[in-house]
């Protein structure tokens, strides 16, 4: 038993003791001083009917919160789904304009048409490094099914299982491959 617990213990022990020598010392004393020691039935079920209205009420104010933040949650999760993309756009807003600006010109020779390219490319290719998305080029490296789909199987130099070809780069997306590498298989040569 709780300290706190054994103290009210003593105390409800103590106010029945006092009503019974009042009881003891007559039925008319020991009814008055109850009185002034112990509410009544009707003020405490007063009491009760106020603290349990004050329950509800509180209660319904929690229920009210807790529905109003389900609300603004769902809400910030459905912005968050429809931006999600709004850096990757307007990186690529650059290198869209960079391609209508080459469109645009009306003389222009060879060399100047690839160095545009190239520059648009490696506009490109700073906007996929920006957002962690990074190419899967696997020459020379070991058939992995999780990056790679093989197209078919040659033999080759190179030690079975051997990527030995890319004919479609892959791509990751923080680790996540996004589209995997089309790729050529060294298969064991036959005897």
């Amino acid at each position: 038993m709780q300290p706190e617990d054994q103290k009210n213990k003593v105390e409800q022990e103590e106010f029945l003791e006092k009503l019974d020598e009042r009881s003891a010392e007559g039925e008319a004393g020991a009814e008055g001083e109850a009185g002034e020691f112990m509410p009544s039935l009707e003020e405490l079920l007063k009491q009760a009917e106020l603290a349990a209205q004050e329950h509800h009420d509180a209660w319904l104010r929690a229920k009210a919160d807790a529905e109003n933040i389900r609300k603004r949650t769902q809400l910030e999760i459905a912005n968050a789904h429809k931006f999600a993309v709004e850096g990757f756009s307007s990186e690529l807003l650059a290198v869209k304009d960079s391609l209508e600006a080459a469109l645009k010109v009306e003389t222009s020779d060879l060399a100047s048409m690839k160095s545009g390219v190239e520059l648009t490319l490696k506009q490109l290719v700073s906007a996929f490094e920006k957002f962690n998305l990074s190419e899967i080029s696997p020459v020379g490296e070991k058939f992995d099914p999780h990056k790679h789909q093989a197209m078919s199987m040659v033999e080759a130099d190179a030690a079975p299982n051997t990527v030995v070809n890319v004919l479609q780069k892959g791509y990751l997306l923080h680790e996540r491959v996004l589209r995997p590498a089309l790729v050529i298989v060294a298969k064991a040569k036959e005897s």
